[in-house]
């Protein structure tokens, strides 16, 4: 291990990520808050590469929030590695907040806990995900839809439920989507 090591533990946000580095035995040397642009994360590198060399860090969110800080980081040759969040019981006795969780990123991987790369935001791979993420929330939004449209057909008029509410759900769709008059009492200007 290198004396002159440091290590970058950061805690990502959309807005403000906080960052912390330790020393290559854990002592805390510093934290800082920087703004989630391009800038602000070579302003965090440089600001930990004072510390000391830096080789490895720790990122929550390296594909979402950190995705970013990520990539600029790979590209400067330093290693990431994506750390999971503290877990729950642990961050209530520490108490929390964004230095400690920073802190708790640097430490997981100076323990040698956080030893998975960042998910590559390129390839295949990230192409399925994306369509997955997509069909998903089609999925979601369509059967949201399709409840809304039983729940407004449950409290119609009976006649109109009748004609429009069915037990299967593309039936009862089909129909409200072809209906351009609900009887005498209910007809639509059209």
């Amino acid at each position: 291990m290198n004396q002159d090591e440091v290590i970058l533990g950061v805690d990502t946000h959309l807005d403000v990520p906080v960052g912390a580095v330790i020393s290559s035995t854990g002592k805390l040397l510093a934290t800082k808050a920087v703004e989630t642009t391009g800038a602000g994360s070579l302003e965090l590198l440089n600001w930990a590469r004072s510390h000391g060399e830096l080789l490895r860090v720790g990122i929550e969110g390296t594909a979402t929030y950190g995705s970013g800080l990520t990539h600029l980081l790979l590209d400067h040759g330093v290693k990431v590695f994506e750390v999971n969040r503290p877990d729950r019981a642990a961050r209530r006795m520490r108490g929390k907040s964004d230095p400690t969780d920073a802190h708790s990123a640097a430490c997981a991987v100076l323990a040698g806990r956080a030893t998975a790369k960042p998910k590559a935001q390129s390839g295949a791979a990230y192409a399925m995900r994306a369509v997955s993420v997509a069909r998903r929330s089609a999925v979601k939004a369509k059967t949201q839809a399709i409840n809304q449209l039983r729940g407004i057909l449950i409290s119609a008029p009976q006649d109109v439920r009748d004609r429009l509410l069915h037990t299967n759900a593309e039936d009862c769709v089909n129909k409200c989507s072809r209906a351009r008059c609900l009887g005498t009492a209910h007809c639509c200007s059209r």
